[in-house]
Parts: C-alpha cells; structure tokens; sequence
C-alpha cells in the first residue's frame, strides 16, 4: 500500500477535489442503502401486526423506493466522478513517463530496457487506473457500509451477531492465504509480460533478417516458450482467485441459512407480542448481515487488483524517482572568442558495468571552422567520440569541452542547439517529408526546407514524388530507400544550421559522385560551421584539416592525409586496403 500511497502524491488539486465530492456522494449512497432495511422492517411490522391500512404500507414504501432511487443517482455521480479522476490522473502519469524518459540517457535507456519502458508506459498505467476507477467507487465505500451496517446490527442479537462475525472472520483468512499464494505470481507476470514485448519487438523490428535466415520456426518456438510460461502464471492467479467469489457466495447462504435458523428458534422461545419483534428484527439483521458480506465482497475485489496495481506503481515509481546520470548545466551562453570549437582533454570512458575502456587518454583540439575526420576499425571507440560531445554519455575521466567550457556546465538545451547531429542509424519520423527536415521546431521556413533540401543533394528524389516536401514518410522511413534517408536526416542538421556538425558514418548510403556534391554544398552553406566526420571511406576524408586514427579506443596517429600515409601504420594499412597509390597521392 505504500507504493500506491507513494503515486497518489501525484494527483493535482483539481483531482482531490473530484475525490472529496465523491466522498461525499459515497456516503450519501451508504446512508440510503442502509436506510432500507429500516423501511423494510416497518413495513413487515405492518404486514404482521394488525391495524394498519394499505396505505401506511405504501407510504413506508415510497420512503423506500425513493432512497433505492437517491442510492442510484449516488452511485452514477460517484461512477462519473471515478472514471474522470482515472483518466485524468493517467493521462498526467503517462506525460510524467514520457518527459522522465526523454530526459534519461543511454545508460537509464539500457537498464530498464526499451520494451519495459513501453510496458511501464501502457499495462502499468492502466493497471493504476483500473484500481483508481474501481477502488474510488469500493474502496471507499465497503469499509463504509462495513462499519455503518454493524453498528446498525450490533444490539439486534448476540448469537446473529457472532454467526455474523465467525463468518466475516473465515473470509478474512480465506482473502490472506489467497493473497500470500498470487502476490509472488503477479511480481512474475509483470516481468514475463515484458519478455514478450521484447520478442515481439524483435521479430516485428527483425522481420527481415529472421526472414533472411530461415529462423521462422526457431523465433516461433521462442515465442512459444515465453507464451506458454505467461499462459500457465496467468492461468495459476486466475484459478486462485476464482475461488473467491463462491466462496463469499457459499458464506453469504450459509450466513443467512444460520440467521434464519437462530431466528426460528428465538421465535419459537418467544411470546406472541415479541415474535412480531424478533420477526422484523430478523428480516433486518438478515439484510444487513448481507450488506456486511457484501462490504467485504467489494473489499475483496480491490484486493485482487491491489497486489497488482502495487507492482505496477513500484515499476512506474522506479522511473519516475530514477536519478540522472546526465545533469543538466546552468550555461546558456556562447565564448565566440575562443580559438578552439572542441577540445579532448585526456578523455577515458567505460560503461558503469564494465572493467574495459572504450576510450583511453584521448587528447586532441580542434579549431573553430575546421573539418575534423575520425577513422578507425570496427569497435575502435568513433561513435563513443560524438556521442561524449553528444553527452549521451559523460566522459569517466578527463575533460570534454566546447568553446573552452567543459560540456557538463552548459544546459543541455542550449548545447543540442549548437549541434547538428546526423546519426549511424538514419531515423525518420511518421509525417511528411517537410515535417522530417524541419524537425524540432513548431512551424517551418519554407525556404530553409528547401535549401537544406538542396544542399543534402535531396532535391533529386523528393521532385519526383507527386506530393514533392508534402509526401508521406512511414513509420521509420521505411518507404524510403536507405540513401534517401541519409539525406533528409542531412537535411534536418543542415536546417538547423549549428555551429557543429557531427557526421557518425553519415554518408556510407552514398554514391562517390553524391558523397563529393554534398561535401561541396555542405561547405558552402555552412563555411564556419565546424564538422567531425566518422569514416570508413579513406577517399572522402583525404580533404581534412585533421584526420584521427583510432585503435581500440586509443588515438593511434593524428594528422593530414599525407602526413599519416608517412607516419601512422594503422592508417596507411586502412588507405591501402581501399585505394591505389596513385588515388592516395593525387
């Protein structure tokens, strides 16, 4: 309950507000609802004793209907009032998420896993809001109606009393067993059902390279596996708790069986004055035994969804209170006069898991307006470079810093606004091609759309769709050929027009004859601009004002072209496995 207790602190006024009102209309509807056995009573005292009329009978009667009829409206208001709190307090829930997860980094991104932030995000909201829409209608209420009902049974009888009491009391231990036997399945059933989302997303996001290897039936049986382990831990809570409701029924005509049975024989022991009494007495302790059962039958209810929701509030609680590596700085300012864009002062990094650097002692500047390349074999640590300028990660040891202040003092805001990043992986977002390029911002220059487009050397396809900037792309620009995608993603940096570009293996898509027009546009339209380009093609970074070799994270020779031919092994063993002598001195 402290979970649940600890997610309610994000309920706004507005909500509270919603919840008192509900208070005050659950109440009124116990207040009814226990108002009608008293009316039931006085109309089988008319029933049983003589002189009194129809009428009398009718009249206790329309008293009655009217409360059964003010117990219906109750209970729509407080059903109205729920399911607009619920929806509500899970809509803010859903943003809170959503804006958390946007600010985590790579390593917060990696230790809850992407299909357990989408669980988190979806099951677990709704299980949060199926306890709210429920629990404000029952929870509240049984307890209620529990305790106004024995207070209205309490002097009826002693022996309908206990009978009442050992009843409530087999009930209790009945819900604890059940309780203690489903908690521990429904913890695994929250982390089995994110195995399955992770597999789904698999073979959905790797339909092709299953495809590809004929793996069908091995992803299948997968698949299979994780299915069949959900199905029978499912199939166990639901067995478990099935048993709950006949059993409060099995109670319920027991109880009233007992009731009746204790009743004959008061009535029997009893004097002709008092049978009437004891009769009335009877059909009411009877009806309100009944409400007692029924409090602790709603209870129960909550009772099966609250071990859920509790898991579920503790998984949305783990995001929501996770603490961030990546801390946002307090500069929002330029230092134009500094001579160097970007410095790497002795940098190391290593995952938070890890013994192995992925970098070691990297140590290089670079000067405003220069076109810095990265090149190196595969795992060398290029990418792990721009994503520490990137900060999707900080740096373990040594400085990273632009313009002379280090990366971790300026707002994060302010940083990503001085850099356009074209990633390994081109990523195209649902919408038109005008929306991709103009990313970011709300609204668009039609002329900036079109000149990034241009530039990009994107012009050439986007003239031929009949739509041209209006045509759709789909859901991860997959009706776009791997090239295209490349570009629009280069468009997107170039319409922002940063002060840094960072280009991760961003034109390996392209032809030689694209690649070299897009490079000269590229420095045409932005000649200050600084650009860090990550390579695997030693012909299209030959033009560089530097070129860094890496070698498993280490800087192996940094250079021009031809200086490194003459003194870097690393890369003169690159450059020869791709290019002629002849090439390589033009």
């Amino acid at each position: 309950m402290i979970v649940l207790i600890r997610i309610i602190r994000y309920l706004n006024k507005k909500q509270w507000m919603q919840i008192l009102l509900s208070f005050v209309f659950i109440v009124t509807q116990v207040y009814l609802d226990l108002k009608i056995p008293d009316y039931m009573s006085k109309i089988t005292m008319y029933v049983e004793s003589p002189g009194h009329t129809v009428s009398d009978i009718i009249g206790e009667g329309k008293w009655m209907l009217m409360c059964a009829f003010g117990s219906l409206i109750s209970a729509i208001i407080v059903g109205y009032l729920a399911s607009k709190v619920s929806a509500s307090f899970s809509k803010d829930l859903r943003s809170r998420i959503f804006s958390k997860v946007e600010s985590f980094s790579m390593k917060e991104i990696n230790e809850f896993s992407t299909a357990s932030l989408i669980t988190r995000s979806t099951n677990d909201i709704t299980q949060i809001q199926m306890v709210i829409v429920i629990g404000l209608q029952i929870l509240i209420k049984a307890p209620i109606m529990a305790v106004w009902a024995i207070t209205k049974i309490y002097n009826k009888g002693f022996e309908w009393t206990m009978a009442t009491a050992v009843t409530v009391l087999i009930l209790i231990i009945f819900v604890a067993i059940l309780m203690i036997l489903v908690m521990p399945k429904f913890r695994i059933m929250q982390t089995l059902t994110d195995n399955i989302n992770r597999i789904l997303r698999e073979n959905l996001t790797g339909l092709a390279v299953i495809r590809a290897y004929n793996s069908e039936e091995y992803r299948e049986n997968k698949f299979d596996e994780a299915n069949e382990e959900l199905t029978s831990t499912q199939l166990f809570t639901s067995r478990a708790m099935s048993t709950l409701f006949p059993m409060i029924n099995f109670s319920m005509s027991i109880l009233t069986l007992v009731i009746y049975f204790i009743g004959a024989g008061l009535i029997n022991a009893a004097g002709m004055m008092d049978k009437y009494v004891l009769f009335s007495d009877m059909v009411v302790f009877s009806s309100y035994a009944m409400q007692v059962i029924m409090s602790f039958m709603m209870m129960s209810m909550i009772f099966i969804m609250i071990p859920r929701a509790q898991i579920s509030a503790n998984r949305i609680n783990e995001v929501l209170d996770t603490e961030l590596s990546i801390k946002d700085g307090n500069i929002d300012t330029s230092n134009d006069d500094y001579e160097y864009e970007i410095e790497f002062d002795n940098v190391s990094f290593k995952y938070t898991d890890s013994e192995q650097y992925i970098l070691k002692d990297i140590d290089f500047k670079v000067k405003k307006g220069e076109k810095i390349a990265i090149i190196g074999s595969t795992g060398s640590g290029k990418s792990t470079i721009l994503n520490l300028l990137l900060r999707f990660y900080d740096a373990t040891e040594g400085v990273v810093r632009i313009e002379g202040i280090d990366i971790k003092k300026y707002k994060l805001k302010f940083l990503y606004e001085k850099i356009g990043a074209v990633l390994q992986k081109s990523f195209l977002f649902k919408g038109d091609i005008r929306s991709n390029i103009s990313f970011g911002e709300n609204g668009y220059d039609k002329k900036k759309v079109e000149e990034a487009a241009d530039a990009s050397q994107s012009m050439e396809f986007i003239e031929k769709f009949d739509e041209n900037f209006d045509h759709e792309i789909a859901q991860l620009g997959k009706n776009v050929s791997g090239g295209q995608k490349q570009r629009l993603s280069i468009a997107r940096a170039i319409y922002k027009k940063p002060n840094i570009f960072l280009f991760d293996d961003s034109f390996s898509a392209l032809d030689f004859k694209t690649d070299s027009e897009l490079r000269y546009k590229l420095r045409e339209k932005s000649p200050d601009a600084t650009t860090i380009i990550v390579a695997q093609r030693v012909g299209s970074i030959m033009d560089s004002d530097q070129i860094i070799v890496l070698e498993n994270g280490q800087i192996a020779g940094i250079g021009q072209h031809k200086d490194l031919l003459q003194n870097c092994e690393v890369y003169k063993e690159i450059a020869y496995s791709q290019l002629t002598e002849e090439e390589l001195n033009a």
